[in-house]
């Protein structure tokens, strides 16, 4: 019965990728939490992961307040350099 709980680091690390976006289920979840009784190193990767997801999503939404939008000068020279490298 414990054969089926015991997992590789490679299934480890797409179980806790999967955990992130919500889609481990709970057999997965279970699985990854008895490796990480033997394995410090998925243990690590797993919370190396989650902060690095919260330090992106926080990285976001500032960029989500800014607009990057060309200036109608940058747009007229952009498609005069295009109409010159089609000639």
């Amino acid at each position: 019965m414990f054969k089926k709980l015991k997992i590789t680091c490679d299934e480890a690390t797409t179980i806790c990728d999967k955990n992130q976006y919500g889609e481990a289920t709970i057999l997965e979840l279970l699985k990854l939490n008895i490796h990480f009784i033997r394995c410090r190193i998925c243990s690590l990767y797993t919370k190396q992961n989650i902060k690095m997801t919260k330090i992106y999503k926080g990285h976001s939404k500032t960029c989500k307040q800014v607009t990057h939008c060309m200036t109608t000068q940058d747009k007229e020279n952009l498609k005069k350099a295009l109409e010159e490298t089609s000639i």
